[in-house]
């Protein structure tokens, strides 16, 4: 619309209720198309991942190569001095913590990558093909986003162009200024097509760690999210995020700035925990997982501390307010909403006896088999096991290694 220049009642801007209304009834349709691919047979996710990774190469390639000889042969390139010197602070926060804001978007490129390990029981030989993933993951999302970023650095119009851009997302008026109505048109939906294809691997991912959890008896009507197909598939737990993910777009409606808050605070969880990880890592466990394939030996300690000061760093630009002096209007509602599941998270902790979330014997078969202890030794060196009345889990994943998340 706002490429063809189409004449929208009240305006193209999420402060007009219709054009919320619209945006609410296409990210619901978007949502359906993307619990639907979850429910092709398993044998095509390796053909679906395969295409979305074909998808995300030819949008990356366009980038770095057509958009430059597109902003070359119109409004022009921004010089070295432009691109990497200059800065505009639109947050009314003091010039450091202002720069620092910048990492709100460029740190989110550097998540999901755990997804591989959400997996890891579907996956063979997971000990090396699921840590590989990881690995391989979080290298190309960082290369793959710096290069971007350096590109969008030179190909951003000057700012007097940029703040008049008045669409949601101003990339789209880029493309149309740098590529023509056509190549916009073109690039944005590939963008969008690779999103939706994104989106239903994230649920892949998502929906096996709410069975693992569901699994153990811990959520509410766990013995019914736990459920799988005769194929070995969580469907009940994809609907399950299907009914949280359309009650949570229904926010778009009322307020823009709910909507916008919740997307906020769903990073803030994931920053926490890889920081969180490695905090532990680096205080409690810095010398076990001895037999990883990927074990980092004396380099451990040093990358688990710069793990930590990093994310610490995101975590704490994500709670930030983003515009100064705050408002109501522009309050971040992030902090409140990751404190209030803090909150119940550990009521859940109290209230939750821990044989039901955290077996002891399992949690020591676990870390002796990560320190290259044999059946033999550990049963030499029996662990002080807490009773429990729940059977043990079942791998419920049929041929494939119980590898676990």
């Amino acid at each position: 619309m706002v490429v063809y220049e189409y004449d929208f009642p009240g305006g193209i801007s999420m402060d007009n209720v219709k054009f919320r209304a619209v945006v609410w009834i296409l990210s619901e349709a978007f949502l359906i198309l993307a619990i639907a691919l979850n429910h092709l047979p398993p044998k095509w996710y390796s053909k679906v991942f395969k295409f979305a990774l074909g998808l995300m190469m030819l949008d990356f390639f366009l980038v770095i190569i057509w958009l430059p000889i597109g902003a070359s042969k119109t409004y022009g390139l921004r010089s070295t001095h432009d691109a990497f010197m200059t800065t505009y602070n639109g947050t009314g926060a003091p010039p450091a913590w202002n720069w620092i804001l910048s990492f709100l978007f460029t740190a989110g490129t550097l998540t999901g990558f755990d997804a591989a390990g959400h997996i890891a029981e579907e996956t063979k030989n997971a000990s090396v093909i699921a840590a590989r993933g990881l690995f391989t993951s979080a290298i190309a999302t960082g290369v793959c986003g710096f290069l971007t970023m350096i590109v969008f650095l030179y190909c951003t119009p000057s700012f007097d162009v940029l703040f008049e851009f008045f669409a949601p997302q101003p990339f789209v008026q880029l493309y149309a200024l740098a590529l023509g109505k056509g190549g916009a048109t073109f690039m944005t939906c590939l963008a969008t097509l690779g999103l939706i294809i994104n989106t239903s691997i994230a649920i892949v991912a998502a929906s096996r760690l709410i069975y693992a959890v569901a699994r153990d008896g811990v959520l509410p009507l766990s013995g019914w999210i736990g459920q799988v197909t005769p194929d070995g598939q969580p469907r009940n737990a994809v609907r399950v995020m299907y009914i949280f993910g359309a009650i949570l777009l229904c926010t778009i409606l009322p307020s823009n700035v709910a909507f916008t808050s919740l997307i906020s605070a769903g990073g803030v969880p994931t920053i926490a925990a890889y920081g969180l990880i490695a905090l532990l890592r680096l205080v409690l466990t810095p010398d076990a997982f001895k037999t990883s394939h990927y074990r980092l030996g004396k380099l451990g300690r040093p990358f688990y501390a710069i793990a930590v000061l990093f994310q610490g760093l995101v975590f704490a630009v994500d709670i930030s307010p983003f515009f100064f002096p705050v408002t109501a209007a522009y309050f971040n509602y992030a902090p409140v909403i990751f404190g209030a599941a803090t909150i119940f998270a550990i009521l859940s902790w109290w209230f939750t006896p821990e044989s039901r979330w955290l077996r002891t014997e399992h949690l020591k078969t676990t870390f002796d088999g990560a320190d290259g202890l044999d059946e033999h030794e550990r049963i030499k060196k029996p662990a002080a096991a807490e009773p429990s009345s729940v059977p043990p889990p079942v791998n419920p994943f049929q041929g494939a290694p119980a590898s676990g998340n």
